[in-house]
């Protein structure tokens, strides 16, 4: 008798510890994340700090919260609901409903424009420094997105070519790292050159490569410089689609073991990240909305918090899953690469900018 009783006792106890352990790992990750968002908060009150955004925050976290963790061996029962690739999936969907159409209309073909000639020509110097440097070509493709689109096409990069966590962690933390002093740099740089309004911010935003890094450099050199700096970046992250559908044909037909023969449809759309044509999806969702009047300021405000809450999330979730040695291992190789590259961009979208705005 014991036999038939205890079965159900015992199934019921591991069910039991489950939900425990998810109730405990959501706790921490969802605490971290409340916690990275009030520090970047009280941090912009302090000089120097206030450069430092959430997702550094969040991530710097999420890596000491792994590391004490692992001293007390419990790493591996509180990290279930550390889901970096859903929370930032959702972040890039809620990122398309914050895009519109109209929006990018507004300033007219010139920041369409500068956008495809800069996200194919970083694109393609990128790649090849990359591949002269030797670099994996998973973390080469996340590097070249990451540098000519930005870090959500890096996102998006990644579930094209299966990269793994420490290759994300790893390109999230060089855009921020060159994110923070070009966001200072660049508006002074700007000023010193003299640049009309309009070339500035469409230097800006052509540049670098977060969205908030490029709102702030384009509030410090003028109110008319942001406007046109957010048009330029939207218009780079509305490119995410055809970027990724472009990388995913490369990548099947050229990189996959037994490249080179003629790749199925249903090859292509299982490597397609799906979540891309949500953030199309919601961006002309958003548009059509807009158009109606039934999409005002504060839902596109509701809408942008509750996007930066699941890159939180994310951030957070990068922290935990993150192995140092994973980092180590990447070497010093993809900073030249980013350097280089950021420094290449910043030329040609100097220039792309005065040959359009100015």
């Amino acid at each position: 008798m014991a036999g038939p009783v205890g079965a159900p006792l015992a199934a019921r106890a591991v069910v039991w510890r489950r939900a425990a352990s998810w109730a405990l790992s959501g706790a921490l990750v969802l605490s971290l994340a409340l916690l990275s968002r009030w520090l970047a908060g009280e941090a912009r009150r302090l000089p120097g700090l206030g450069l430092v955004d959430y997702p550094l925050w969040a991530a710097g976290l999420g890596l000491a919260a792994r590391g004490l963790l692992g001293a007390m061996g419990l790493r591996g029962r509180v990290r279930r609901a550390a889901r970096t690739e859903l929370y930032l999936k959702i972040g890039v969907v809620l990122l398309g409903a914050g895009i519109s159409v109209g929006d990018v209309l507004q300033v007219g073909v010139r920041a369409i424009l500068q956008s495809v000639v800069l996200v194919l020509v970083v694109f393609v110097t990128t790649w090849l420094v990359a591949g002269a440097l030797g670099v994996d070509p998973r973390l080469r493709a996340i590097l070249a997105t990451a540098v000519s689109v930005g870090m959500s096409g890096a996102v998006a990069a990644a579930g094209v070519t299966r990269a793994r966590r420490e290759q994300v962690a790893y390109a999230a933390a060089l855009v921020v790292a060159f994110a923070l002093p070009l966001m200072v740099l660049q508006p002074l740089a700007a000023r010193l050159l003299a640049l009309p309004d309009a070339v500035a911010g469409a230097w800006i935003g052509g540049n670098i490569d977060t969205t908030a890094a490029v709102l702030a450099a384009g509030a410090l050199y003028g109110e008319r410089a942001m406007r046109v700096a957010a048009v330029v970046k939207i218009s780079h992250n509305l490119l995410i689609g055809a970027v990724t559908a472009l990388l995913s044909l490369y990548w099947v037909t050229r990189l996959e073991p037994g490249a080179g023969a003629r790749p199925r449809p249903r090859e292509l759309w299982a490597r397609f990240p799906k979540f891309v044509l949500g953030f199309v999806a919601a961006s002309f969702a958003a548009s059509a909305l807009a158009g109606t009047g039934h999409l005002d300021r504060a839902a596109l405000e509701a809408v942008a918090s509750l996007r930066n809450a699941f890159l939180t999330l994310a951030f957070v979730s990068i922290g935990l899953e993150t192995s140092f040695r994973g980092l180590v291992a990447e070497g010093l190789r993809p900073v030249a690469v980013y350097a280089l590259a950021t420094l290449f961009n910043t030329l040609a979208a100097l220039a792309v900018a005065w040959w359009l705005f100015g």
